[in-house]
């Protein structure tokens, strides 16, 4: 049965869309079955496949209109793919309505657990009902921080949240990792946050960070992951050896 983990962090900017792409192309590289369920209305992880970000059918028919989930994954040569557009913008309004709100996505996924040993939520960039959705049908989130000057400001809330989903809707949610990106090891302010977010979540952090990299910067305007855009490249040798470091851990 798969994991279902959610990359999540309500600040912008962070690298959360560039690592839940890459993380999938990683492991299906490494011979995982791996699914990445884009559910940001802004689909940068869509299009960052290569698909259109105004599909016929998205994430947004799944939660909304009740369209079975499978019906709208996109087979890529780097992972499978649930779609969005912006259309899911005004899903948190239409979701309001809704019986058992939180728990829809969950619902949603739950059929694709078997085919897949890998589900990722690519989650919007704030803290409200499509996050919460996400929250709930995970079992861990993965957190992608950048070793910039705010890069615990916002980190404490994101707990907060955390501990409430668990406490209310989501009693076996917990960390999967702590991802470090736009890195720059040249620098003592770099190393100085790492060691930082270390000591916030002790044993929780991966080993390898991921660095600034202007590779990783230009891949999605080619509609691929860095792997394939340039698999030489820093920023692809360090989301595989994150990708490798997950399987050790698992």
């Amino acid at each position: 049965m798969g994991a279902i983990i959610a990359v999540v962090n309500q600040k912008g900017g962070v690298g959360k869309t560039t690592s839940a792409v890459n993380l999938t192309a990683a492991l299906h590289e490494l011979g995982q079955r791996v699914l990445l369920c884009d559910f940001d209305p802004q689909a940068n992880a869509t299009s960052g496949f290569g698909i259109s970000r105004r599909p016929k059918k998205s994430s947004y028919d799944v939660i909304i209109n009740g369209v079975p989930a499978r019906e709208l994954i996109v087979s890529t040569p780097w992972g499978d793919v649930i779609p969005s557009t912006p259309a899911l913008a005004g899903a948190s309004v239409e979701l309001t309505a809704m019986e058992q709100r939180e728990f829809v996505l969950k619902t949603a996924l739950a059929p694709l657990r078997d085919a897949y040993d890998y589900l990722f939520i690519d989650c919007p960039p704030s803290l409200e009902l499509l996050t919460l959705n996400a929250l709930c049908a995970c079992e861990q989130i993965l957190i992608p921080v950048q070793c910039e000057y705010y890069a615990l400001e916002g980190l404490s809330d994101l707990m907060s949240t955390m501990r409430a989903v668990k406490r209310r809707l989501n009693p076996g949610l917990s960390i999967f990792g702590v991802l470090l990106t736009m890195y720059d090891g040249r620098t003592n302010f770099s190393n100085q946050v790492a060691q930082e977010i270390r000591r916030f979540f002790p044993g929780k952090v991966y080993s390898t960070a991921i660095p600034r990299n202007v590779r990783l910067a230009e891949a999605p305007s080619y509609g691929e992951p860095v792997l394939a855009y340039d698999r030489r490249s820093r920023g692809a040798e360090a989301y595989l050896d994150v990708a490798r470091e997950i399987l050790r851990r698992r």
